[in-house]
């Protein structure tokens, strides 16, 4: 089971958020609106800047300057959506493989794990290079699913667009959760869509193949 970190394990928009504003504001350009600003939290970040107002000559220094900010605090401006760790362990007890699969680049992916104890939970964190800011959603899928050999059926929960296109580009489902960052009906062709945990947990194990799943 793969598993999307920003907005469906953890509510992290507000340290995400806050250190984009901090970067535009240092290089004096424009911030934007809290609705794009909550757009920025799953994809990568180059191309949320990019796609936002920042001129392809100062995109590097915007970065630059928003890991400074994340690394300073924003990083652990976040946590664990209620009932996901009830998720983890019924998958887990269910004999599931569990991991993450993050657009965040390693360095942050897995400290932000370890602060929120999630490390003890999954079986892997799968995440873009450190050094790439073209690694997509569907790259981090397919590392995840090679490092299970002999993997039986698997399933992609996340909670946007980029998650749902990057299982489909390998031929897996894609749950899709409504408590995350999603934009409009962006999840519209998503397999499934639940509103709570309790539902996520049931639909997973069902998608799954699970026996006796509930």
């Amino acid at each position: 089971m793969l598993l999307d970190l920003d907005g469906t394990l953890s509510q992290s928009a507000p340290g995400i958020t806050a250190c984009v504003a901090a970067a535009y504001r240092e290089h004096g350009l424009p911030v934007p609106d809290a609705a794009t600003l909550r757009s920025f939290v799953g994809p990568p970040l180059t191309a949320s800047l990019r796609a936002h107002g920042v001129p392809d000559d100062l995109v590097a220094d915007v970065l630059a300057a928003y890991r400074r900010h994340y690394d300073a605090g924003g990083l652990r401006d976040t946590r664990v959506y209620p009932g996901v760790v009830d998720a983890l362990t019924a998958w887990r007890a269910a004999g599931c493989t569990l991991l993450v699969a993050t657009s965040k680049p390693r360095s942050r992916a897995v400290p932000v794990c370890a602060h929120l104890g999630l490390d003890a939970l999954v079986d892997g964190i799968h995440s873009a290079p450190d050094d790439s800011d073209t690694h997509s959603k569907a790259d981090v899928v397919a590392a995840a699913l090679a490092s299970v050999p002999d993997r039986g059926p698997a399933v992609m929960v996340g909670d946007r667009v980029f998650d749902v296109d990057g299982a489909h580009a390998h031929d897996i489902p894609c749950v899709a959760v409504a408590w995350g960052y999603a934009c409009d009906d962006e999840l519209a062709h998503a397999d499934a869509y639940v509103t709570d945990p309790a539902a996520l947990t049931t639909t997973v194990l069902t998608l799954l193949g699970v026996p006796d799943a509930p």
